[in-house]
């Protein structure tokens, strides 16, 4: 069974509802990103932190996944599929996706300070207050500007046994992330589906400059045959 690995950002959850956190401006939600994903914000503001990432989970559980979410798990049938997220949304999940890795965290969990691999599934408000069995105040388990990435070497070892890549919904311009590409063994097909790609079709490179839920499903449609 041929390995697929799929990279996934922003885009493909966008068109469940979901705001991009960044707008046009650089801002998000109307805060710089500082503010509200770096330890430095968290230090200065907690109460802006945690308010910003319950209004992000609150939005999460009202939306639903998407045809490209679906079309990602008929892969399932005939591929061994590995999806490696930059997006902190369950919707892979949801949408049946077996094998899914967090780069960046997950909005539906939170962490001790004290020990990060104490790990909780959180779907409610998180408070100042909330505290971990340390004593210590639950944090968001994101991965904030500043911090390590520490599913980045799971991930590039992931790549690196590909047999197909699929690059949905992002622009390939925020590292590490965008870095992994270059981690499939030569000559592997990959497929980038984005409305805005920014990057040119080549030997072993597809581009479709489609929206995910229509990009996905025509790629799915021709490698399930």
């Amino acid at each position: 069974m041929k390995n697929i690995v799929v990279l996934t950002g922003a885009g493909i959850s966008a068109e469940s509802g979901l705001r991009t956190f960044r707008d046009a401006d650089g801002l998000w939600e109307g805060h710089d990103v500082m503010q509200v994903a770096s330890p430095l914000g968290w230090k200065n503001n907690m109460a802006l932190v945690l308010d910003f990432y319950n209004k992000r989970r609150s939005q999460l559980q009202e939306v639903s996944p998407n045809k490209a979410h679906y079309a990602l798990v008929a892969l399932e049938k005939k591929y061994a599929v590995t999806i490696i997220t930059q997006n902190v949304d369950d919707l892979h999940e949801r949408a049946g996706s077996s094998n899914v890795l967090h780069l960046h965290g997950e909005l539906l969990k939170v962490r001790s300070q004290f020990d990060e691999s104490l790990v909780l599934d959180w779907k409610k408000d998180l408070l100042p207050g909330d505290h971990c069995s340390y004593n210590t105040q639950l944090r968001p388990h994101i991965v904030w500007f500043g911090e390590e990435v520490p599913m980045l070497d799971t991930a590039i070892t992931i790549t690196e046994q590909a047999d197909i890549l699929i690059i949905i919904g992002t622009s390939m311009q925020v590292y590490p992330a965008a870095g992994l590409l270059q981690y499939a063994p030569y000559n592997t097909p990959v497929y980038f589906i984005d409305p805005n790609p920014a990057i040119s079709p080549s030997k072993n490179l597809t581009v479709l400059s489609e929206k995910a839920t229509t990009g996905v499903v025509k790629v799915v449609e021709g490698l399930l045959g």
